[in-house]
């Protein structure tokens, strides 16, 4: 599943790709799964819209739109995206809220390119691209909120400060593993970035919570945010189906010092990696350089 670098990967590249751009029709596939909105209520929010910016929430896409009735007529008949709409007194905020799942893509095209067999949403654009959702396994959403008011619950890892963060963490008596995985409290970080903060903080996965000084947490915390960071700039981790906005992989899987190396040697000891289950999800540590 594409975690927050991925995702912030994805809508960086919308961002700069798309911006500006407006919406002329939309088509849905006849699949229900990616639907969290009902699909005559996406068509209407998104078709006619102008895109005004996109952003990450979390483990979300969040694709800001401007509407305005006036706008919508002169948009029939005409091309130009920076020409036919025009802000005014009528026009509102909306948003197209993508969650990509376990291998959903969002991709930039253009409009003779092949469609993949398992695209749910094609949206065509004023300048003559496409916007696609692409998604295998079906385990993507697809949602929109008219008044603009979507949230991803939980602290931004990238904005919680480390006051915030120990105290997010202190007196839970979880595995600190199961703790940063927990969308309500950091949103957007995942097995991926857990595992690999939790190795250059020397923390076991299975540790309590509770259980860990303010030094080791505050360790964690410059831990998640350097991860992270390197992360977003090798543009993700191909690990499975993910692909930035481009079609194009990132490259920070290389970079993975315990995630997916269960029986490889650790980096920096030589002791070879364990992979653990807690609460159903894979844990990988090194048995000698995390206590």
């Amino acid at each position: 599943m594409p975690e927050l670098p991925e995702v912030e990967t994805i809508a960086r590249g919308l961002a700069k790709r798309v911006t500006g751009d407006v919406i002329e029709s939309v088509w849905l596939g006849s699949k229900p799964e990616p639907l969290k909105s009902p699909a005559r209520q996406i068509a209407a929010t998104l078709e006619n819209s102008r895109i005004s910016g996109v952003r990450r929430m979390g483990k979300h896409i969040v694709i800001d739109l401007s509407q305005s009735w006036t706008a919508s007529r002169k948009l029939r008949g005409k091309s130009s995206h920076k020409s036919s709409f025009k802000g005014d007194s009528h026009s509102t905020r909306a948003q197209w809220i993508v969650h990509l799942g376990m291998t959903g893509s969002i991709l930039v095209c253009a409009p003779d390119a092949k469609v993949e067999k398992h695209t749910h949403l094609i949206a065509k654009l004023a300048s003559g691209r496409e916007l696609r959702f692409v998604d295998p396994r079906r385990f993507g959403r697809l949602s929109v909120s008219r008044n603009g008011d979507f949230e991803a619950g939980g602290f931004e890892p990238l904005d919680i400060d480390r006051e915030e963060f120990v105290a997010l963490f202190r007196g839970r008596k979880t595995p600190i593993k199961s703790a940063l995985l927990n969308q309500k409290l950091l949103r957007g970080v995942g097995n991926i970035y857990a595992d690999e903060a939790l190795f250059r903080a020397g923390i076991r996965p299975r540790r309590q919570a509770a259980s860990l000084t303010r030094e080791r947490l505050e360790r964690l915390y410059r831990s998640v945010q350097e991860v992270l960071k390197e992360a977003i700039a090798l543009g993700g981790s191909s690990i499975s189906d993910y692909v930035d906005a481009d079609g194009d992989e990132g490259f920070f899987q290389l970079q993975h010092r315990v995630y997916g190396r269960e029986g490889e040697a650790c980096l920096v000891c030589k002791t070879p990696v364990k992979r653990v289950v807690i609460a159903g999800r894979s844990s990988h540590y090194c048995p000698r350089c995390q206590k």
